[in-house]
This record gives structure tokens, C-alpha cells and sequence, in this order.
């Protein structure tokens, strides 16, 4: 479990930790409409490519599958099947960008200024959708194999490259926020440059041939779209929910806006510390679907959900401790910062709320059961966070708050009923 959630739990903090450093360059410009419109510009692209990142999920289960029945040509076409659809993808989002743009903004609302400086990031930053796809699904295929190295490789060459270029284009070179969309384009294209090198390597290491058929058939992509069409229903409505909180954010007004995006942070580093050990649990179930053994699916459910455990209150304590800290180092804007610290207890509860659905999307995943998991998110978004922030609107930003935690509570709970009876129940 170890060798596979050690590496990913590292990878998975530096996503987040590159997020600070975007908030940290921009917090320190001289108008709060730089930080607004990074955080409104990463929300498009977070709820863009995350909504794509059924690449990563859908891939590692059908891998690890293979990988369990030593299946070499399972694996080759897993992986060429997902580079394939995610080129596609990635062309038909360069070429709508300007109307996508302009829908985004529309929805997500701002000041002129905000507005206008995230156009900008917009517009620079699409064009790394097909690195970026491409190594959802490099990644993915790695995890299956439950090689976390070369996702940890990967990760880190995109986010210390993103971070050394923000630092290089926003402070050397007095960019604002251009800066920090070119830092992250260059960044996704010299990622897939090393998980693309290392994809060759392992496919010499392991006899088999590229199944072109199931490469160039239609037909043939349909358990790939069995799976990975529910994933991507699953995720939007997930991704739907994130940027309504920034939507509301922003009709709170700009000072709010800017507070709930250096919270943000914290969910996030939350979610990406705890998903090393989710991405644990998909390999490893995975394995064990793939041998259809009960006994091991079991066994690394029960393991991996006491370390889900440890390490979320492990970040209870490091936001109780030294949240403060944290969001002055992301921005020296007084307001911001006390507004922030306002809202900050909503995050230390976060951790021990969201632990559940983090490790259960990993079993999930890993046991291919995309749509248990489309039907959990949709419930608790539609009937569970957006009823309870209508309800709970009077409460302004803390109704905002409380609304998203029980929708984490309520993934949680629906996905270990479930587990319970559909999971394990498949071996009775």
C-alpha cells in the first residue's frame, strides 16, 4: 500500500501547494482583481480538465483489472484508447474556447476588472488541454500497474517547473496573471515529455502487441465508455458543485470572493493528500477485482481507510494549529486575510467530513463501479447541496460553508451503504 500511496500522496500535495503559489504571486500584486480572476480562471480549468479526469479514474481500474490478469495487450489498449479519446477531447476544447470562455465568465460572475484579467489567463492557458489530458491518462495507466513513481515523477516536473516559471514570469519578469497561465502551459507539456519516456520503457519490459483493432474499431471503445461516461457525469456534477461555491463567493462580494479562494486551498490540499491513499486503494482493488478474490478486496479496503483516517486528523490539526499561518503566507491583503480567519473553522471540520468519499472513490474506482458512483454524486448534489444552500442562504458565507460539508457528508455515507451491499455483495 505503501509503495504505491507514498509517492501519490507527495504528487498529490504539490497540485495544491502549486495553487498557493498562484494565490501567493497574485496576493502579493498591488489589486485584489489579480487574485480574483487567478482564482476564477483556475475554477474554468479545474472544472474543464477535472471534468475530464475520467481518464485518470476510468483508466486505472480497467489497467489494474488487466494488470491482475495479466493481461499485456488489456494494458496497451487501456492506455491508447484513453491518449486517443483525450487528443480528441483536447482538440474540440481549443477549438470552441472562445465560446466556452465567454459562458464561464458569464456564469461565474466578478467585478470588470476580475473579468477581464481571467479572460486573459483563459485564453493562454487552453492551450495545454492536450499535455494535460494526456497525462490524466499516463498517470492513470501507471497507477494501475501500481507504479506510483512515475505519476510522483510526473507531477513534480509539472508543478516545480510551474512554480520555478510563476516565479520567473510574475516577479523577474513583472507578468501578472499571463504569467501564471504560461507558467502552467510550458509545465503540462514537459510532464507528458517524462511520463511519455517512461510509457515506452514499460511497454519493452512486457511481451504483447498494440491491439490496433481495439485501437481504431468504435466498437471496441465500449467498455471504455461504459465506465468513463458515468465517471465524467460523476465529476461534473462534482466540479458543478466546487464552482458554485465560487460562483456564490463572488456574488458575496469581492472581499468574500478572494477569502473563500484562499480557503479553497485547503480543501484542496486536503482532497490531494488524502486521494494518495484513495489512489492506493484503486490499485490495489483493482488487483483484486481483477483476481476475483473477496478476501484481498476486503483486506485493502479496511487498511487503507485506518491511514485515510490517521491523515485526516492529522490536517484537523494542521489547519487548527497553524491555519492562520497558512493564509498569511497566501496573501499579505489585511481584509482578505481576516476574512479568511473568519471563515476558517469551516476547514479545520473539513478533513473529518471528507475523509470517507476520498477513500471510497478509490475503491470505486478500482472496482469499476462508475455508476454507483454518477448516481451518489448526483444525489447529494441535487438533493442534498443545493437544497441545504437555498435553505441556508441567510446565513450568507457560512450557509455557503456549511451547505458544501454536507454534501461531502452525504457522498460519504451513500458510498459506504453501497459498498456494502453492491461492492461485496458481488462476491456473495
Amino acid at each position: 500500500m505503501w509503495r504505491i500511496a507514498a509517492p501519490m500522496i507527495l504528487s498529490n500535495i504539490s497540485v495544491p501547494l502549486l495553487g498557493m503559489v498562484d494565490t501567493g504571486v497574485t496576493g502579493h500584486l498591488e489589486d485584489p482583481a489579480y487574485l480574483g480572476a487567478v482564482a476564477i480562471g483556475a475554477t474554468i480549468f479545474t472544472f474543464i480538465y477535472m471534468g475530464m479526469n475520467f481518464l485518470r479514474m476510468g483508466t486505472t481500474g480497467i489497467a489494474a483489472q488487466s494488470f491482475g490478469a495479466d493481461d499485456n495487450d488489456g494494458l496497451r489498449a487501456s492506455l491508447g484508447q484513453a491518449l486517443i479519446v483525450g487528443l480528441i477531447i483536447a482538440l474540440a476544447l481549443i477549438a470552441l474556447h472562445v465560446p466556452l470562455g465567454r459562458i464561464a465568465l458569464d456564469l461565474l460572475g466578478g467585478d470588470a476588472d476580475t473579468q477581464a484579467f481571467a479572460a486573459e489567463y483563459f485564453s493562454i492557458r487552453i492551450w495545454s488541454a492536450p499535455g494535460t489530458l494526456a497525462n490524466f491518462a499516463l498517470v492513470g495507466w501507471f497507477i494501475g500497474l501500481q507504479n506510483a513513481r512515475v505519476p510522483l515523477l510526473i507531477f513534480l516536473t509539472i508543478n516545480l517547473t510551474n512554480i520555478a516559471l510563476d516565479l520567473l514570469f510574475v516577479i523577474v519578469f513583472g507578468m501578472k496573471v499571463d504569467g501564471v497561465a504560461l507558467a502552467s502551459v510550458i509545465a503540462e507539456y514537459s510532464g507528458f515529455a517524462v511520463g511519455a519516456s517512461f510509457a515506452l520503457s514499460e511497454l519493452r519490459k512486457r511481451e504483447g502487441h498494440w491491439p490496433l483493432a481495439r485501437l481504431t474499431s468504435i466498437s471496441e471503445y465500449t467498455a471504455f465508455f461504459s465506465v468513463n461516461a458515468n465517471l465524467f457525469v460523476r465529476t461534473m456534477a462534482l466540479m458543478f458543485t466546487l464552482s458554485f461555491v465560487t460562483a456564490q463567493s463572488a456574488r458575496l462580494g469581492g472581499l468574500v470572493l478572494a477569502a473563500n479562494a484562499v480557503l479553497l486551498n485547503f480543501q484542496h490540499l486536503t482532497s490531494f493528500g488524502l486521494d494518495g491513499l484513495a489512489h492506493a486503494a484503486e490499485a490495489l482493488v483493482g488487483k483484486a477485482v481483477g483476481q476475483k478474490r473477496r478476501d484481498a478486496l476486503e483486506h485493502s479496503v479496511k487498511l487503507t481507510l485506518k491511514w485515510s483516517l490517521i491523515f485526516a486528523v492529522g490536517f484537523t490539526a494542521l489547519y487548527l494549529f497553524a491555519g492562520p499561518l497558512i493564509i498569511a503566507i497566501l496573501t499579505d491583503l489585511p481584509d482578505v486575510r481576516a476574512t479568511a480567519i473568519h471563515y476558517l473553522p469551516w476547514m479545520i471540520v473539513s478533513p473529518l467530513v471528507s475523509v470517507w468519499c476520498f477513500l471510497y472513490d478509490g475503491v470505486y474506482v478500482g472496482a469499476t463501479r462508475a455508476r454507483e458512483m454518477r448516481n451518489i454524486m448526483v444525489f447529494s448534489t441535487l438533493l442534498v447541496f443545493l437544497p441545504a444552500w437555498y435553505l441556508l442562504t441567510p446565513l450568507g458565507n457560512h450557509g455557503l460553508w456549511l451547505a458544501f460539508m454536507l454534501f461531502m457528508a452525504s457522498r460519504g455515507i451513500g458510498m459506504h451503504y453501497t459498498y456494502r451491499r453492491k461492492v461485496l455483495g458481488a462476491y456473495e
